[in-house]
């Protein structure tokens, strides 16, 4: 049977169709979970892995921009999954559940557009296993909230357009909702900020009226304003008076409030765009094609099919994709793949839409053959979004058959890669964050100041806030050098070397040598934590 809506507009409702209304999103939701969740990391992991596992528990603070919803989210969930295992577990299978929100949303969202809930279906799946996003999905990671708060967001702007065409008295409380979610995601990530105009675009093309009700523009201004505040506080309060065991920098002042909210810390990472152009390019196909395979080429397409059929929606997404890609192109920091999961998201609703498109036209075609075949009485109903005949049972089967081989085509590129990229995305082993740090601490003596960098230091401070384990250890990151004006890392190594054992760990060769032009320094035993060094003394004292 091929389930038809209304694109854009209000689900039908009845007692049979309201199971089938809610059915599909929980069914993709439920396969993401069963096909990523045996992946998942069993324990902690190292660099913001590892951090996210020690913030989210305690509620602390996070590096910039502070992911407060994020953290908030993340508190909230570890408590409610206690049962499922250690806290740097339940952290984990949050990022799955996000990927599969996420999966859920994408099918009501392209169930609006297209009407064809196969074809949403397999865009939902799609989304959750792409190449990138199954990776996130297996660890802590504040980008797989990201994406469904997204996906969230285009669900309740594609519902308030349909809901005005509908004519809905409700209608405004779906923008009011759109507002909220918005400001949840500028408190999780500040890619979000890229779509800021992307969706006034898309508001003021749907309604351009709006701008002449300046009530309602304030009542969805103060829920936007007030979601963002309400949670950044999250950072001054738990820096300050409700103070947290763990804190990123100063956000209890105003200049260090600042300093994380608006990411000052990574603001050198932004140059030319256009820089080094057939490189990006290159880049950008070859992540396309991993991502898509032969459906690639085809997103231009779909894109142009979006517009013919939903040019609100392909003004919104269409602007926040080349947005995104500029900003992509500018940003050299970190592992960008992991911005690219919005622009995946938009994509795949493109693709959707032509696939639907493509349904509709092959509908016709056999509807029409079918009905000079049959003589089919005049009024029938259409089932789906093509002409499928709903009164002729051979050519509703028929429609029914070329529908599922269509959203199926979609799948391929998964289906094809599926072993590859389960194998990339696999966390099921990786316990090495755990053996380092048990080896480590074994050794290091009591009292001792170790002086760390961030990949090492949050799988520390995990074991010490969230394990409960070594409290009389003084963790000396990096971002402690300069929040307590401590100087390099051998400044902190003269500081405490005559009053209390120290230990060094550091990032590369090159920061070692520095340390060992001044000090001798002696491996622990342990080959697990072998890159751990006790201090023994100034260069050629002997220790």
């Amino acid at each position: 049977m091929v389930i038809s809506v209304r694109p854009g507009g209000r689900l039908p409702f009845d007692a049979g169709q309201r199971l089938l209304h809610v059915l599909p999103p929980l069914v993709v939701a439920l396969a993401v979970t069963l096909i990523i969740g045996p992946g998942l990391m069993p324990d902690v992991g190292f660099w913001d892995t590892g951090e996210f596992q020690t913030v989210l528990p305690i509620m602390g603070t996070a590096h910039p921009t502070g992911y407060p919803t994020y953290v908030l989210l993340g508190f909230a969930a570890n408590l409610l999954l206690a049962p499922l295992g250690e806290e740097a577990f339940r952290i984990n299978v949050l990022s799955l559940l996000c990927v599969a929100v996420a999966a859920a949303a994408t099918v009501r969202l392209v169930a609006r557009l297209t009407g064809v809930v196969p074809v949403a279906m397999a865009a939902g799946l799609g989304v959750a296993l792409a190449t990138y996003t199954w990776r996130l999905a297996t660890h802590a990671d504040p980008h797989t909230l990201h994406l469904a708060l997204v996906a969230i967001l285009l669900v309740f702007l594609v519902r308030w357009e349909g809901a005005l065409r509908a004519r809905e008295g409700t209608a405004d409380r779906w923008l009011v909702g759109a507002a909220v979610v918005y400001g949840l995601s500028v408190g999780n990530h500040s890619l979000t900020l890229l779509l800021a105009l992307p969706v006034g675009l898309y508001v003021l093309s749907v309604q351009p009226r709006i701008l002449l009700r300046p009530r309602f523009l304030a009542v969805c201004t103060l829920a936007l304003v007030g979601t963002i505040v309400a949670v950044y506080l999250e950072l001054p309060l738990r820096a300050g008076p409700f103070r947290a065991p763990l804190v990123y920098a100063k956000p209890d002042t105003w200049d260090g409030f600042w300093y994380i909210a608006l990411a000052e810390q990574f603001r050198g990472s932004l140059n030319d765009p256009l820089g080094d152009l057939p490189r990006k390019v290159g880049e950008l196909s070859g992540l396309a094609v991993a991502q898509f395979g032969f459906l690639a080429p085809l997103i231009p397409v779909g894109f142009l099919a979006t517009a013919l059929r939903h040019w609100h929606y392909a003004l919104l997404t269409g602007s926040a994709m080349v947005i995104t890609l500029i900003f992509n192109a500018s940003y050299t920091n970190a592992d960008i793949s992991r911005y690219y999961l919005g622009p995946s998201l938009w994509a795949w609703t493109w693709l959707a839409v032509f696939a639907a498109m493509i349904v509709e036209q092959l509908g016709g075609a056999v509807g029409d053959e079918q009905a000079g075949e049959t003589h089919s009485e005049p009024g029938t109903t259409p089932v789906g979004s093509g002409s499928w005949r709903a009164g002729d049972s051979g050519g509703a089967r028929l429609g029914a058959l070329l529908t599922g081989v269509i959203a199926l085509a979609l799948l391929v590129p998964t289906a094809t890669a599926f072993s590859s990229r389960a194998e990339q995305a696999d966390l099921s082993h990786d316990t090495a964050a755990r053996r380092w740090v048990t080896a480590a601490l074994s050794e290091i003596e009591a009292d001792a100041v170790v002086v760390s960098w961030w990949s090492t230091s949050t799988v520390l401070w995990y074991a010490q806030h969230v394990d409960g384990l070594r409290p009389d250890l003084t963790i000396v990151d990096d971002r402690t050098r300069l929040d307590l004006d401590y100087g390099e890392a051998t400044d902190v190594i003269a500081r405490f070397l005559d009053t209390r054992p120290v230990y060094v760990i550091r990032a590369n060769e090159n920061d070692l040598n520095l340390v060992l032009a001044l000090y001798d320094l002696e491996p622990l035993a342990g080959e697990s934590a072998s890159n751990v060094y006790r201090v023994l003394g100034p260069r050629g004292t002997g220790g």
